[in-house]
């Protein structure tokens, strides 16, 4: 019997802040709250994969390095790239990537509370 896999099935980020940084994903993404998550985070409804942002796990000490998630790629689909980044930058969000048109649409590159960068796109 061979195991396969199907792809990502749940991202979450660590974060010091729970409650801010799903307060940031809310009001600047437009991000809506699970029904349910569990202690020390906060799952949103997002699809086809849910999204969350959760309390470090033990060991974890975000203090200690100088770009959580240094290495990964999250990308964040989005029906207008230009219009998010504009509403991003307005509210002072830093903005490391400006919006330019990719393989992939429309695409710029933001940094979320936590200091994630975290790339926006037309799908």
């Amino acid at each position: 019997m061979t195991v396969t896999v199907s792809g990502p099935d749940f991202v979450a980020l660590q974060v010091r802040d729970v409650e801010a940084a799903a307060v940031f994903y809310e009001k600047h993404l437009g991000l809506r709250r699970a029904p349910a998550s569990p202690p020390g985070a906060v799952v949103f409804a997002t699809e086809p994969v849910p999204f969350a942002v959760r309390e470090p796990l033990p060991g974890v000490d975000l203090d200690t390095v100088e770009r959580p998630g240094l290495g990964v790629a999250l990308w964040f689909r989005t029906t207008d790239a230009q219009a998010l980044h504009d509403q991003l930058h307005a509210a002072g969000t830093t903005i490391v990537k400006a919006p330019e048109n990719g393989p992939f649409g429309r695409m710029f590159t933001f940094v979320g509370p936590e200091g994630y960068a975290i790339t926006a796109h037309e799908g």
